[in-house]
């Protein structure tokens, strides 16, 4: 597939909508993240007389660097949770459930690493809807409710991932920090006064 960054988008969009298992949902959730960071750096730099606005930025670009490897990292975890699912089923079972049970907990790292950054775009298009200027403040609440949308989605992945230890901390983790990235996306939602 190569690096969905070195692909027009169309190509992207082309691939999500293909039969083949990857890329997927968490790529889908990690690239709406990096665009919603991509938008509060868009509001900072577009939002002259905000005087904390060059911090704001480089918080942004932090986070869409952070995220936009997890777009395709995320198809390369999901393959190859794919491919550990179809192992032979003469490997002896033992071996066979150890090979899966370690290749699905690498995969919801990626989801978690997701959602994780979903919380911290989210919180971070609060401080640029509440301070950039009001011709921006739309693109700050759509960075905001695109980064709680990411974080929603990665954390129902972890969940997935994780189906035989529901209570696993990382499941805990993942929909404790989306509910952080939809608490401050609702938060965006409501009228300025």
């Amino acid at each position: 597939m190569g690096d969905v960054f070195d692909q027009p988008l169309r190509t992207f969009v082309d691939q999500l909508a293909a039969e083949e298992p990857a890329p997927a949902g968490g790529s889908a959730a990690a690239l709406a993240v990096t665009m919603a960071a991509a938008l509060i750096a868009k509001v900072a730099k577009g939002s002259p007389s905000w005087l904390g606005r060059d911090a704001i930025v480089a918080q942004a670009e932090r986070l869409r660097r952070r995220t936009a490897p997890l777009v395709q990292a995320d198809a390369d975890a999901y393959e190859e949770a794919l491919a550990a699912l179809n192992l032979p089923t003469a490997l002896e079972p033992e071996v066979r459930n150890m090979a899966i049970g370690q290749v699905l907990g690498r995969a919801v790292e990626v989801p978690l690493a997701i959602a994780d950054a979903g919380a911290d775009v989210a919180v971070l298009a609060v401080v640029a809807a509440e301070h950039g200027t009001l011709d921006r403040r739309a693109d700050a609440v759509a960075a905001a409710q695109l980064a709680s949308s990411g974080a929603q989605v990665a954390a129902q992945l972890v969940a997935v991932n994780l189906v035989v230890a529901p209570d696993d901390e990382r499941v805990r983790r993942a929909r404790a920090v989306a509910e952080v990235a939809s608490a401050a996306a609702r938060s965006t939602l409501q009228p300025t006064a």
